[in-house]
């Protein structure tokens, strides 16, 4: 074997022994579980590697870099590490995951090089397995007692994208996004067997909205990436039918479809950063329009879907994503036939010019400006305000007093007396839920541990419930509006933002104070 060919593997030794030592850090040494999940991905890239090894030399035949830097991943990369860095400021679990990140990329290498020089004489180098492997932190992650199977989701990935391959424009070419791939394999496997406890899914899809102006930064972000790359029609349709059919559903029956959002900001991210892989998307005007509606009512579909059979939400975003990279031979099937028609074919356009592209940037700048100038996206929504929704619910519209129970059951995971007392009035009077006695004892003692006094009273003497308006600690939590806790906000401005949310007792307090 050439001595080149035996120095080669010196580079995946080195990533197996960073896996390792990366091990001896406090992060990971603070969980035992973590770390021998760390000594197992080791393991098996050390006993994979040496076998390999073994196999080559017994054949005489060398293995080979190739470097190729392409624009493509390490831009990407670059994007994502700034917002990683931007949304783990204001949620520290994302900082608290840096490591385990720097690991899952060391291991990533290791995987693509071993799996490509299991197949072919060479790998190519570049950025690539960067922005995969931070693709997949970006919507998902495993509790530390489960870390394991991070490590799996990574080489499922790229198994998948060295193994699942088609023919596309006379060329060998991966069918499925990587990271989509294999978040939308581990998603039906903990929808199937009821596990997203397992994983931070729920925390990483609800905590990017902390961040201030979450939208405007994804959008900054998306506007370099459309600019490189092109896929402004693919992000901007798909952006323009949830809004649109956010807004339909809105007007139908009188509540927001998505909460407290007209796009969830997890969903946001994936149109700009998850959908708009290039290598697995439509490369025609057409084509990428198509890809980018079918996205949005894919999304769209599987929201209610995914609420119907009472499993997480989050995952309406990645579901649709396999469906949608089987589709694209059909879709270019579709333009070609579209293009072939008389009055199509006369109209000559230059699909392909820079020109054309920021024409369409320009309408997706109009479109994102004018959602943001009517308080579509950070400003605050119809669905930040409970009682909004508590008055959905007494008129009967359409899931309102399920969603009631959802956010009050958040509010009271966040230690809200009011919002556990409230529940406990549910489930006694049994007038929008099923009565259970003993549920709302236990609400009422959580929120009566609070200090919520009506609470109090309600454990005393559950045949009369009690109830007051929300405490001051209690206004903090329920007027944060998807943001980080307003605990240094005064009680004036608590009790005016109160009012605007539509809290009649604060509007009392704000009309009777003096004026400033």
């Amino acid at each position: 074997m050439p001595a080149q060919s035996l120095r080669v593997f010196l580079v995946p030794l080195a990533l197996t022994l960073g896996v390792a030592a990366l091990s001896f850090i406090p992060r990971v040494q603070s969980n035992f579980t973590l770390t021998r999940s760390f000594w197992t991905a080791a393991a098996v890239l050390l006993v994979w590697q040496l076998g390999l090894f073994l196999r080559l030399r017994r054949e005489g035949v060398g293995r080979s870099f190739r470097v190729e830097l392409r624009l493509q991943h390490y831009l990407q990369a670059a994007l994502q590490v700034i917002l990683l860095g931007y949304w783990g400021w204001y949620w520290r679990p994302v900082y608290d995951m840096a490591w385990l990140m720097v690991a899952q990329v060391a291991f990533a290498y290791a995987v693509d090089m071993l799996l490509s020089w299991s197949r072919r004489d060479t790998y190519v180098l570049g950025f690539g397995p960067v922005p995969i492997t931070l693709s997949i932190n970006l919507f998902l992650w495993f509790r530390d007692d489960w870390f394991y199977l991070q490590f799996v989701m990574i080489a499922v990935g790229f198994l998948g994208k060295a193994l699942v391959r088609w023919q596309r424009e006379n060329r060998s070419m991966h069918i499925f996004n990587p990271s989509a791939f294999s978040l939308v394999f581990f998603s039906l496997v903990l929808i199937a067997t009821n596990t997203t406890d397992l994983t931070w899914g729920e925390e990483i899809a609800s905590t990017l909205a902390l961040a201030p102006r979450i939208y405007l930064v994804l959008f900054l972000i998306g506007l370099i990436v459309m600019y490189y790359f092109s896929i402004t029609l693919i992000a901007g349709f798909a952006a323009a039918v949830l809004f649109a059919l956010s807004a339909l559903y809105f007007a139908a029956t009188g509540v927001p479809y998505f909460i407290d959002s007209e796009i969830p900001a997890a969903v946001f991210l994936g149109l700009h950063l998850l959908v708009t892989d290039p290598s697995t998307s439509p490369k025609t005007p057409l084509g990428k329009s198509v890809f980018g509606v079918l996205y949005g009512l894919g999304v769209f579909g599987l929201y209610a879907l995914l609420q119907a059979v009472g499993a997480p939400t989050f995952y309406d975003k990645l579901l649709c994503m396999p469906l949608l990279n089987l589709a694209v031979r059909q879709i270019d099937a579709f333009v070609g036939s579209v293009r072939e028609i008389p009055a199509v074919s006369r109209w000559r356009v230059d699909w392909a010019s820079a020109r054309t592209n920021l024409a369409y940037m320009t309408v997706w700048i109009v479109l994102f400006g004018t959602m943001t100038a009517i308080g579509k996206t950070d400003g605050r929504h119809t669905g930040d305000s409970l009682p909004f929704w508590e008055q959905a619910c007494a008129a009967g519209r359409r899931n309102a007093c399920e969603r009631l129970l959802s956010i009050e059951a958040a509010y009271c995971g966040d230690n809200s007396g009011w919002a556990c007392n409230e529940l406990g009035v549910h489930y006694t009077e049994g007038a929008i839920e099923e009565p259970d006695p003993e549920l709302a004892l236990g609400y009422f003692s959580r929120a009566c541990e609070l200090r919520f006094q009506a609470a109090c009273v309600n454990v005393l003497d559950p045949s009369q419930v009690s109830r007051a308006d929300p405490k001051v600690l209690d206004l903090r939590l329920l007027l944060r509006e998807r943001k980080l806790n307003l605990m240094e906000m005064s009680e004036p401005e608590l009790y005016a933002r109160a009012c605007e949310h539509g809290w009649t007792f604060a509007c009392s307090l704000v009309s009777s104070s003096p004026s400033r």
